[in-house]
């Protein structure tokens, strides 16, 4: 995590200090748990409450006590004691490290993931804006790279939506993989701390209790997890390249917003450069990092190892914060892209109508000549548009085989743009419902 591509919201939920604030959540949520059970005293877990409920931890006094102890959840433990006094005894009864460890992250998870829903959800009401402006602007459809065949620019926004929905329904399934809470002990067999522990933790914590948690929770579901947020970086990625590609000069469909003041290069003044996207495009690169040390991270030994908990401690928060900031950043830029219809018709229509060479294609099959011949006869049109700058129209007029199946009313009225999006309605129906 770096300021530059961080917003204060995400990076509070992974501070130090909201960390210590959820492992004391833990444990005094258990030890309520054990005072019902007549396991320690009420007035004990009242005094926890009491003394360690409202305070800030001392971040620098845990580190120091780290620093002798080589063990973080027990350096944490010897500070609460010192808040709590006497009473700290019967804290962490029965539990082990990861129970406090794989709960407060999996709480992090569903944190950062209620934000990044919240992000999502600002992107699809800044797409569908977008996409029903410019619901009727057409444009060119491309393949490799090549004109096709015309669509709307609000189509493309459509499906952008579209995915993004998607993106936001994997999200919703992935933060209910990872909503779960183990406090079961050391290898998972409540031995020493009865299984309603576990359940009366999960319910104050927002989560549901691990079916089976050995000594950790099991690492399958932060995998899913993880590559959920390299999944959204890809539609984040996809969408940010087609930007990309309609910024450059000669095509110039849309481009980004370019404020007051700024600049697009140290050398050249007349330069107003993709900036954002091509970020989003980096940013994505680093969110899809972390998907494979995840999927690596499910293969532990035994009940347990710890070779999964330094790349959770990198990728958890540097995941979900740069996911944040990329999705906002996809926001702004969707809402304030600048689009330009008249350079789409220009682009369309810069080889003379070969856009339309399907239909022509076609209404000679069905005037009786056979696909090859067809095939044959629109190509031999069309190249001489490609290589002697000639206009299709002129030229299929001009083609004796060509009139001799079609006439010039029937060759005309293929090239109607409106006929390529006489269903445009029947796709936002689909997609916005």
């Amino acid at each position: 995590m770096i300021p530059r591509y961080s917003r204060k919201e995400m990076t509070d939920i992974w501070s130090p200090q909201s960390k210590f604030k959820i492992w004391f959540e833990i444990e005094a949520h258990a030890c309520d748990a054990l005072a019902k059970l007549g396991v320690i005293p009420e007035s004990a877990a009242k005094t926890i409450w009491e003394k360690a409920g409202e305070v800030e931890f001392d971040v620098d006094r845990i580190d120091e006590i780290e620093a002798v102890t080589k063990h973080d959840v027990i350096a944490f433990l010897t500070h609460l004691a010192e808040i709590v006094g006497d009473d700290a005894r019967f804290v962490h009864q029965g539990m082990t490290s990861s129970d406090v460890l794989d709960t407060c992250f999996n709480v992090q998870l569903v944190k950062a993931t209620d934000l990044l829903l919240e992000d999502m959800d600002k992107l699809l009401a800044a797409l569908k804006k977008r996409a029903f402006e410019h619901k009727d602007t057409i444009t060119i459809g491309r393949s490799h790279g090549i004109h096709a065949e015309p669509t709307t620019f609000g189509v493309k926004l459509a499906q952008a939506y579209a995915e993004f929905e998607r993106c936001k329904n994997r999200l919703v399934a992935a933060r209910e993989e990872i909503a779960t809470c183990a406090i079961s002990g050391a290898v998972g067999t409540f031995a020493n701390i009865d299984p309603a522990v576990e359940e009366h933790v999960a319910e104050a914590m927002g989560l549901k209790a691990e079916p089976v948690s050995t000594q950790v929770i099991p690492r399958d579901r932060h995998a899913m997890y993880f590559v959920t947020l390299g999944v959204i970086a890809s539609s984040i990625e996809r969408l940010a390249t087609e930007i990309r590609h309609l910024q450059r000069t000669e095509v110039l469909e849309a481009e980004e917003y370019f404020s007051p003041g700024q600049k697009g290069s140290s050398a050249m003044p007349h330069k107003r450069n993709p900036v954002l996207t091509e970020n989003l495009t980096g940013l994505a690169r680093i969110v899809r990092m972390a998907s494979v040390p995840a999927m690596e991270n499910v293969a532990l030994w035994h009940e347990r190892d710890i070779s999964h908990s330094s790349v959770e401690r990198m990728i958890g928060p540097d995941s979900t914060v740069t996911l944040d900031f990329a999705l906002n950043r996809l926001t702004g830029v969707i809402d304030k892209l600048l689009v330009y219809p008249e350079n789409m018709m220009n682009n369309m229509n810069k080889f003379r109508g070969l856009v339309h060479s399907q239909r022509v294609l076609l209404a000679l099959t069905q005037a009786g000549a056979s696909r090859e011949d067809s095939y044959r006869l629109v190509q031999r049109n069309a190249m001489k548009v490609w290589e002697e700058g000639k206009d299709f129209l002129t030229e299929l007029l001009a083609d004796d085989e060509v009139t001799a199946l079609l006439s010039e009313t029937d060759i005309r009225e293929k090239f109607d743009l409106g006929y390529h999006t006489k269903h445009v309605d029947t796709i936002f129906d689909r997609v916005f419902g």
